[in-house]
Parts: C-alpha cells; structure tokens; sequence
C-alpha cells in the first residue's frame, strides 16, 4: 500500500530503535556505571553474607547478616587505610621529592662519554626517559602524594561511596525478586531462553569480579614482599599501583611494569634483571595458572576483543570504562550464544515415516 514495502519498514524501524537505544545508553552512561559497579559490589560480598546467613544466630533476616557485613568491611577499609594508606602515602611523597635528584642522576650517567656507535642510542633514551618521568612527575606523584585529600574529596562523592553500597544493599537484599520480576514480563515461549542468559550471566560476573579482586591483592602481595626482599625503594607504593592496574585489562599490568622498572632505574637500587625475571615470571604464573584456575570459560576472550574492548571503554567512560570492557563484552558474548542455540530448531527423535 502506497508503495512501501513492509519488510523493508520493519528493518528501518529496527535500525532506528537499536541506535536510539545506544544513543541514550551513551548519554546515561554514567549512571549505568553505577548501577553496574552497584553489581560488582554485590558479587563481591555475595558468598560473605552468605556465609552470614548460615551461621547467624538470630532469625533468618538477609537485612541482619548484610548490617554485619558492611561493618566488618567498614572496618577493615579503615584498618587497611590506616596500615597500608599511610605507608602508600608517605612514599609517594618521598618520591615525588627525590624525583628532580634521580633524574638528574640519571641524566648524568647518560651523558657520560662511551663509543660512538653508542651515543644516538644514550641521546635517545635520556630524551625518553626524561619525558616519561616528566609524565609520572605531572601526573602520577601528585595523586599518590595527595592521597589523602583525594581519599577525602572521594568520601564526599555521593554518587560512588554511597549510591554504589546502597545500590548493591538493595541487590543483594532483593536481587532474587528482582530479577524474577523482570523474567515475568518475558513472553512465556522465551523465558527458558532468558532464565538460561541470567543464570549464565550470574555465574560469569560473579566469578569474574571475585577472580579479579583475588588477583589484585595477590599481585599487591607477590610484589610488595619481592621488593621489600631485594630492598627496592617505595616497595609498598609499587605494590599497591601494580595490584590496582590489574583492574584495567592489557594496559594496566602493562604500565605497572614500566612504571617498576623506570623507577628502579631512576632510584640506583639495581637489580634489573631480578625485576625483570619476576615480573615476567609472576606473568606467566597470573596468565596461564592463577587466572584460567580463578576466571570462568566464558570470560575468555580474544586478546584483539580485550584491547578493542579496553580502547573503546576508555573512550566511553575513562579508566572505569576499560574496567567493564571486559563483563561487557562477556556477558554480550553469552547472550549472543544463548540466543544462537535457542534459533537452533530440535532434530525430530521419532521414527522416519514409511512411504513404501
């Protein structure tokens, strides 16, 4: 009718509502980042309460065993704050002072006479390495030297430090009816579909989110006591940046090793090749033994996805945006598979009609 061709408006229509769709995504993301770090928080706790909920002696109230929770984790930030932050905080002071004495230090031994066939290589690396420290002096020092007023200006930002554990309060309280809720609105030929999606996705976040929060503190762990053992200055303040790039996938454990290694350098403490030896070592220990035993199968994903994923979530959302790249993309992963096997028609199973 009228010359329009109703598969071709139905294909139109689809197209239109998928780019509104992400338009509007685009312009609320910031709120669904907090709604989605609400999630990752409540995957975290998830087996503490629990754990909670088992031995509690008082009637069975998820609202009590989550009021535990949250104080005993409020307590021990404030205990890790107090033993950790402090010691973070005072060597990223001292390095941000003695930062002009070790670069020029450094600069000198460049400089020194050597072959001929050497000294483009020696102008180069005191070129770059001047600027790098540049960089880590602008832009590094002084958020770790600030800790403190950053901690500060962090506590009054409402919309992380309280939105994100009363959001996640409320998804570990209400999460089961929530999303039986939401799997009631689905039309009763896909919910199978859907309940299979969520309970796949369930799974990989909460493994995903655990796995990471467990790498993180191991590499905090590995690293401090191995720089504490071979005497590298700011061991603490290098630990604690290594355990918290783990979060940022590729790029994260990346600069962490670069930043190590330049600060030894700069610092004279030596041991190079020590450094280098263990960080590869612990790589190959996190990326083919501790991360696959910890990681759910359904997070794996191509290392050309991770950076795409990385890159684009960067753009998107900054460093939280790199962060979530990765349960972004795994849980569309899942979705996509869940989907393809519910279009897959069932073999018929009964015998084969005689026309004989």
């Amino acid at each position: 009718m009228l010359g329009i061709d109703t598969r071709a408006a139905r294909a139109a229509w689809t197209v239109f509502l998928v780019a509104l769709t992400l338009v509007v995504i685009y312009y609320i993301r910031s709120v669904l980042l907090v709604f989605f770090l609400a999630i990752l928080f409540a995957y975290v706790l998830q087996p503490v309460v629990s754990l909670v909920d088992r031995f509690i002696p008082w009637p069975k109230s998820r609202t009590y065993s989550l009021a535990v929770v949250y104080v005993v984790l409020l307590g021990v930030l404030v205990l890790a704050g107090m033993l950790i932050g402090g010691r973070v905080a005072e060597e990223g002071t001292n390095l941000a002072k003695s930062l002009p004495d070790l670069k020029a230090g450094l600069q000198r031994r460049l400089a020194e006479p050597g072959p001929a066939w050497l000294q483009p290589i020696q102008h180069y690396l005191s070129t770059e390495i001047t600027g790098r420290l540049q960089d880590f002096g602008a832009i590094v020092l002084p958020l770790v030297q600030k800790a403190g007023e950053h901690a500060l200006s962090l506590l009054s930002s409402v919309l992380f430090v309280v939105l994100v554990p009363i959001l996640g309060f409320f998804f570990l309280k209400d999460g089961k009816d929530l999303m039986r809720s939401a799997l009631d609105a689905v039309a009763a030929d896909r919910r199978p579909m859907w309940e299979d999606i969520a309970s796949d996705v369930h799974i990989l976040l909460g493994q995903f989110i655990r796995a990471l929060l467990i790498l993180s503190l191991a590499t905090f762990t590995a690293y401090s006591i191995f720089f504490g053992m071979i005497g590298l200055p700011y061991a603490v303040l290098l630990g604690t940046v290594a355990g918290a790039l783990e979060f940022i996938p590729i790029f994260g454990p990346l600069i962490a090793a670069v930043a190590i290694v330049l600060v030894a350098g700069v610092s004279g403490a030596g041991h190079i090749v020590a450094i280098f030896v263990f960080l590869a070592a612990y790589r190959i220990f996190q990326d083919y033994i501790l991360n696959p035993h910890l990681m759910s199968s359904g997070v794996e994903l191509h290392p050309a996805l991770v950076i795409f994923g990385a890159l684009a979530g960067e753009s998107l959302a900054g460093v939280p945006g790199m962060f979530l790249s990765i349960p972004a993309m795994a849980t569309l992963r899942v979705i996509y598979v869940r989907v393809q096997k519910s279009r897959v028609a069932p073999k018929p199973t009964g015998p084969l009609p005689n026309h004989n």
